[in-house]
């Protein structure tokens, strides 16, 4: 049965012959119109943002503001996020990452002040707030600066 098997009528056409004189209607020009870019043979290679030769929009358009290549990236973590590890908890950046707090991206991580810090904690991070080392050790708990 398979080597019976044939294309639907119309599924193939016949190739372009291109230059074959006036009677296939690709004759002279070849189908490339009269003059310009396209018609050369070094044309048609153009990227498609080309806009053919006039001022580039991203030219064009006004550049604002700043991008410090050098800054150092930051997650954040507040008190209140810790809330859900509960009382006696031992959190580091790995643990966080787990949990989904942060990305793990290998950026540092701060704890901010925010809310409320749980009982007995002990949490190692690379930056933190005054206000959140101050709640942590007021509840019992430990906060740890990793280098």
């Amino acid at each position: 049965m398979l080597d019976r098997l044939s294309l639907r009528p119309g599924a193939r056409h016949r190739p372009k012959r291109i230059g074959r004189g006036p009677g296939t209607g690709l004759g002279k020009t070849g189908g490339r119109g009269m003059k310009g870019q396209g018609k050369r043979s070094a044309g048609r290679q153009t990227p498609v943002w080309f806009e053919g030769g006039q001022m580039p929009l991203v030219r064009r358009l006004p550049k604002r503001g700043f991008a410090n290549i050098h800054r150092k990236r930051v997650e954040i973590v507040n008190l209140r996020d810790l809330a859900r590890f509960g009382d006696g908890a031992s959190i580091d950046v790995a643990f966080l990452a787990e949990s989904g707090l942060v990305r793990g991206s290998g950026a540092e991580v701060k704890l901010l002040g925010d809310g409320d810090a749980p009982n007995g904690v002990t949490v190692k991070v690379h930056r933190v707030s005054t206000s959140a080392r101050r709640k942590v050790e007021e509840a019992g708990g430990t906060v740890e600066i990793l280098a």
